[in-house]
């Protein structure tokens, strides 16, 4: 738990509640855009990352819950294109990813990564 996370460990809900006002009413909008428009955008890519996991697997896996947390820190990009973190961020969700395809398991079978399995 790094510096930064230790500080928050006592706080009360009123607490909680008046930091993250803060955050999405400061940094985060000045960041991320308009939270409403930000939203919106998010909800249109994971439609069609759910219709995809549903037409491919039958259900969400974990490599589409990492492909659905990188259209987050895309969508927050096309908003704030230099915003570093987001872009760390996508690598990272996009190694998860990666690496949960050979992690996941339709019919009894570890996937490859390049087999797209029907329900």
């Amino acid at each position: 738990m790094g510096p930064s996370t230790k500080r928050y460990i006592s706080m009360k809900r009123e607490d909680v509640l008046r930091e993250a006002e803060k955050l999405i009413n400061g940094p985060r909008a000045k960041d991320y855009g308009d939270a409403y428009l930000n939203h919106k955008r998010i909800a249109v890519g994971w439609n069609e990352i759910i219709k995809g996991a549903l037409a491919s697997h039958g259900h969400i896996t974990a490599a589409h819950v990492a492909l659905m947390m990188d259209w987050v820190k895309t969508s927050r990009l096309i908003e704030s294109i230099d915003h570093v973190d987001s872009w760390l961020d996508k690598a990272g969700y996009t190694a998860l990813g990666a690496e949960f395809t050979h992690k996941e398991k339709d019919n009894g079978k570890t996937t490859n990564g390049n087999v797209r399995t029907k329900k």
